[in-house]
């Protein structure tokens, strides 16, 4: 094509120019023609470099990207268990006899010593009565020998038998006052009665359970945690509780007890979780429990969903200025479900890519996309304008 314009140019000059000066103006003609075929030389290879780089262009790999950011993140321990109260007793009836009287229902609130049932007593009070007499008698008679063994008017030995008599008799009535006091069923703990397992009118025999009482406040979850995890947990670290009676609430406790030993047969380790309000949770509840082990306000996030696993190692695509993929190790510092925060080799600010890793490789070139495809395979693509790169909405 460019050597038919240059004939074209000099046969149109020698149809013009057929007079002797010709001679005189070709080297001008020659420099004209020359910076005609430069020219269109320039233009032809621009194409040619337009050309190359839409193709390269159409070979960069879409991604979808996230710039990094700050906000906060914990290291968490979840385990799951059935509630229990560490103060729960069982009330049982320490004399053989018939309900008078039921004092207290379940639900209600008692306090440590308050007088809960009444047995009948007729008999248990007239037998501390009869004791109480011969009592008040054996000390009169004690008295008297102690006055005529001061004059040397009896013999020790009587002496003596008059005073293990007194104490006999006292002993006696200690006793009759005890079986007098196990007709009444006062409460051992300070709680809430949550079972009454008698009404008046019951005979009931010795040992049998009248009242099931709970100090709520001393409910505990003993959970479970692997042996590898034990030296990541210690008293008075914060335990979030969730329980699906109550879906929408957290109930926050702290660890009160390690177990000093780990169960030889399971390799787990005991942690007692204790709550400053307990609130509506109640004993046999099944609650998941979160152990928060570490946490930092201000970390600075990378979403699980960049990281490309490699064995047991794992990377992060890190896009630089020229649109290029970076290979990094990734070393992590505290972990939660969506997030991890990276211990090197990141910055606030840097894009991280978040879907397209498949066809990535260390020096890749990358292209935006509002929504990557991981799988090439759907044949071509068309180019999508870059989307806007925005922080991570945790970003302080």
């Amino acid at each position: 094509m460019l050597q038919l314009i240059f004939h074209k140019i000099l046969r149109d000059y020698f149809r013009h120019h057929s007079d002797k000066g010709w001679l005189c103006d070709f080297s001008k003609l020659i420099k004209a023609s020359g910076a005609v075929f430069f020219c269109m030389l320039l233009v032809s290879c621009d194409g040619r470099d337009r050309q190359k780089g839409s193709q390269d262009k159409s070979l960069a790999i879409p991604v979808e990207v996230l710039a990094l950011g700050h906000g906060p993140i914990e290291s968490v321990l979840k385990a799951s268990s059935n509630l229990e109260a560490e103060s729960e007793v069982q009330v049982p009836a320490r004399t053989a006899n018939r309900v008078q009287s039921v004092l207290v229902e379940e639900g209600d609130r008692v306090m440590k010593g308050d007088l809960l049932l009444q047995l009948e007593n007729d008999i248990q009070t007239i037998l501390v009565s009869k004791a109480e007499n011969q009592v008040q008698e054996a000390s009169e008679e004690f008295k008297r020998q102690e006055s005529l063994h001061n004059q040397n008017l009896v013999s020790d030995q009587v002496y003596s038998q008059s005073k293990y008599q007194l104490r006999q008799l006292e002993l006696n009535l200690q006793d009759a006052k005890r079986e007098l006091g196990y007709t009444e069923i006062r409460a051992p703990i300070t709680g809430t009665v949550t079972q009454r397992l008698a009404k008046a009118g019951d005979q009931v025999a010795a040992g049998q359970d009248l009242f099931s009482i709970i100090d709520f406040d001393s409910i505990v979850a003993r959970l479970y945690i692997p042996e590898k995890d034990l030296r990541h947990v210690q008293v008075n670290q914060q335990v979030r509780v969730h329980c699906s009676a109550y879906p929408e609430e957290t109930f926050l406790g702290g660890v009160l007890r390690v177990a000093p030993v780990v169960q030889s047969k399971s390799g787990l380790v005991k942690v007692t979780v204790g709550f400053k309000e307990v609130k509506s949770l109640r004993p046999g509840m099944y609650v998941d429990a979160e152990i928060v082990t570490s946490s930092k306000s201000n970390a600075l996030l990378l979403p699980k969903k960049a990281i490309v696993y490699d064995g047991e190692q794992r990377f992060v695509f890190r896009i630089g200025d020229d649109q290029t993929a970076e290979r990094l190790l990734l070393e992590v510092g505290l972990e939660d479900p969506d997030h991890v925060e990276p211990s090197t080799s990141f910055k606030s600010g840097d894009l991280v890519v978040i879907a397209g890793q498949t066809g990535l490789k260390d020096g890749s070139v990358v292209r935006f996309s509002a929504k990557a495809d991981s799988s090439e395979s759907d044949g071509e693509q068309t180019q999508s304008p870059p989307p806007s790169i925005t922080k991570s909405n945790r970003d302080s």
